[in-house]
């Protein structure tokens, strides 16, 4: 069987994205980590599958993304529909925001990742 998370080919690659992370992402993470948020444990740099996430709360199987320039070009957008409906198929949520929604408005970034953990799974978001 295939293994899912982490797979060992992806180990450089998820150390230097957590030496290299963005200031959107070092800051969500400042918020994030240590069960700071209610107690949820987030990972960041986790691989799932192919794909390589910005945070991972494996309680709730949530992921959240931070988006930068690269997920707004045709190409980024394919791609991240692409790696949204691998993470929907095994049954993970995912939340985006962008760098600009980390810098401007953090505590409602928190807010809405807080209110989807809350959230009963089979709800609608």
């Amino acid at each position: 069987m295939e293994k899912l998370f982490n797979r060992k080919l992806q180990k450089s690659v998820r150390q230097k994205l957590r030496n290299t992370m963005t200031s959107g992402e070092q800051r969500l993470w400042a918020k994030l980590r240590a069960r700071q948020l209610d107690g949820y444990k987030f990972r960041r740099q986790q691989g799932i599958g192919p794909y390589i996430v910005d945070f991972y709360c494996p309680d709730q199987s949530l992921v959240i993304e931070v988006d930068g320039d690269t997920h707004y070009d045709e190409v980024g957008k394919q791609h991240d529909a692409i790696r949204d409906a691998c993470m929907k198929d095994r049954g993970i949520c995912i939340l985006r925001f962008t760098n600009k929604d980390i810098d401007d408005t953090i505590d409602g970034v928190l807010e809405k990742i807080v209110e989807v953990l809350q959230t009963p799974s089979d709800s609608p978001l």
